[in-house]
């Protein structure tokens, strides 16, 4: 098994039998959902697809995976994505053929896939690999093995020792434990695409309660890596700003 950190994304190539293109938390539609709250901006998902096509063009995958959350607004699709997501997602097919393993927020996106689209909420074993988005506990078949995990947005803020820090960054962030049946499960959680979607710093996620398997993170053999696969030490050692 080979993964491959694509920086532009942040996304995940995976090559485990298939080359897996992971794409976690698009949140299509973020626009009319902060326009919402007071915050008006253009909509940006032609560019924030275009960043996927990039994207797939460098990793020249078999399947896109949409690790969940490919729509933003709950519990309803706002017009902006009844308007905007056939296009995107059919950009995306006519390059390689796609999956998505639905998030909290893709109540109803069932109606903009094809048939085979849409995979298991509890995710799906695919060439040995795990993929779920994180939001419900795994299914059976998944315990054992690495699982790939969505939801969470995790980003790295350093601080050096006069208290700056450098702005919030996309992380991953890769932990195990063992079963109690003796086998091991490798975590690896990856950090939100969309540039709006914010973030939990790793050094929080085993407590920010957002999905069960957040609670199984080891925060002093855990391992954090930055978009582009570089390796900046464990959520324990790490000087996390506060307030991220």
């Amino acid at each position: 098994m080979h993964l491959h950190f694509i920086e532009n994304g942040p996304a995940l190539l995976v090559e485990s039998g298939r080359r897996v293109l992971v794409v976690a938390d698009l949140h299509m539609g973020i626009e009319s959902g902060l326009e919402r709250h007071g915050v008006h901006i253009a909509s940006r998902s032609d560019a924030r697809a275009d960043r996927v096509i990039a994207c797939i063009e460098e990793a020249q995958p078999d399947l896109l995976l949409l690790l969940g959350d490919v729509k933003h607004n709950v519990p309803v699709t706002s017009r902006q994505e009844y308007r905007e997501l056939p296009g995107v997602l059919q950009s995306f097919r006519d390059r390689v053929p796609i999956a998505v393993a639905p998030g909290n927020h893709d109540g109803g996106i069932g109606r903009f896939l094809e048939p085979g689209e849409l995979l298991p909420a509890d995710g799906m074993l695919i060439d040995g690999v795990g993929y779920l988005h994180g939001h419900t506990h795994p299914a059976p078949e998944l315990p054992g093995h690495l699982v790939v995990i969505g939801h969470h947005h995790p980003v790295v803020s350093l601080v050096d020792t006069v208290g700056c820090a450098a702005r919030a960054r996309p992380a991953y962030l890769y932990s195990g434990f063992e079963e109690p049946s003796g086998e091991r499960t490798r975590l690896l959680f990856v950090p939100a695409f969309n540039e709006f979607a914010g973030g939990i710093d790793v050094g929080r996620l085993r407590e920010s309660g957002l999905g069960p398997l957040s609670r199984c993170i080891d925060p002093n053999s855990a391992e954090v890596f930055l978009a582009d696969g570089t390796y900046v030490g464990s959520p324990a050692t790490l000087c996390l700003a506060d307030g991220v």
